[in-house]
């Protein structure tokens, strides 16, 4: 684990910046309009042109909320959130040299992350639409990575960048970011091999499991934690033949896959929802209870996976053991969800401080 205490980049995250486009539907409106676009409650996919119309449709015909987005990015602020000194946290990604661009610059230093943004003249900012159905209990993301999806190795291979990221002892990047620029993750995941230091990465989604399986495969042997939810797991597990859907057995077998750095075994850690959280290490499965939540208390869903992970890489950061990071992972997911989209509190709570 990583030295106990925190100072600058000690936390680097490298993914898709997008603006949230955040709707919430209720009724018989929420499914009509995912219906209408070819969509699922509870996924995650990319915008394909047959989605083009929805982004005009949400902003002018619907009450939308924008929010700076992002799995990697809002797992990053979260975790800059939490640990509270300032640049705690590195991120890098690439917008577009826009409005948008700007929003996600000026939210980037707020939060007090330091966000080195590669700028890309050639594409717009890119945008996620977020359809919460059911009072929040179920989210549909559809990505637009536009400027995001031109990232390239050149970024990170700057000096001044590279130095920024050899600084951090632990790294984060979500699967999304397979699909852009794997070339960039090797590096990265290379780097924290040669020093020891702790790679994370996040199965994010199912298509990806399915469809970028040969950038996810040759990542894998380099992750030291492994993130994903219960339907990420099935879908892992079925593209890699493990011949279950008991989602513990998923998890010894996905720890166990091979793994560059002996130094230490690689750890699975995958959520459930509201079922208890699962994580594998050394063979040992040890399940984790979620906070029950009631329906009053559950205002939107978007970003509760992202906020688990921030949670959990804060702790990480500090040298804390798993169950301290998981715990506050719980409770900074909880937050999340009373809230609209992955926002939080100038201040941090109570009960989320005694977990630090």
């Amino acid at each position: 684990m990583a030295p106990a205490g925190t100072s600058t980049g000690l936390l680097f995250g490298m993914g898709n910046p997008l603006l949230d486009i955040s709707v919430s539907l209720d009724g018989a409106t929420g499914p009509n309009f995912l219906q209408k676009y070819g969509l699922e409650a509870n996924n995650a996919i990319l915008a394909d042109e047959s989605h083009v119309p929805m982004y005009e449709e949400m902003v002018q015909s619907m009450d939308v909320d924008y929010i700076a987005g992002g799995a990697t990015q809002n797992s990053i602020r979260v975790a800059q959130w939490l640990l509270t000194i300032p640049q705690s946290c590195t991120y890098f990604g690439c917008i577009g040299d826009d409005k948008f661009g700007k929003t996600l610059e000026t939210k980037a230093s707020e939060d007090g992350v330091k966000a080195v943004y590669q700028i890309s003249d050639k594409e717009a900012t890119g945008t996620c639409a977020v359809i919460c159905t059911e009072g929040g209990k179920n989210r549909s993301l559809v990505a637009n990575l536009a400027s995001a999806n031109l990232f390239t190795k050149d970024h990170v291979d700057v000096d001044t960048n590279w130095k920024l990221v050899e600084s951090a002892n632990v790294y984060y990047i979500a699967g999304f970011f397979l699909t852009v620029s794997p070339p960039s993750i090797m590096k990265v995941a290379q780097h924290a091999c040669e020093k020891n230091k702790i790679f994370t990465m996040n199965l994010s989604a199912p298509f990806l499991c399915q469809f970028f399986k040969d950038p996810m495969m040759a990542a894998l042997p380099y992750v030291d934690v492994l993130f994903g939810n219960e339907t990420e797991a099935a879908t892992f597990a079925k593209e890699q033949n493990f011949g279950t859907e008991d989602i513990k057995e998923i998890a010894k077998k996905a720890a166990a896959l091979p793994k560059v750095n002996k130094e230490r075994s690689r750890m699975v850690v995958f959520t459930q929802g509201d079922q208890p959280t699962i994580i594998c290490q050394d063979g040992k499965v040890v399940e984790y209870s979620v906070i029950p939540l009631s329906k009053s208390e559950m205002v939107d869903t978007n970003g509760a996976g992202d906020a688990f992970v921030g949670g959990f890489l804060a702790n990480l950061v500090r040298g804390k053991a798993v169950p301290e990071c998981v715990e506050l992972a719980k409770r900074t997911a909880k937050l999340i969800i009373g809230r609209s989209g992955c926002t939080f509190p100038a201040a941090i709570p109570a009960d989320i401080k005694a977990a630090l």
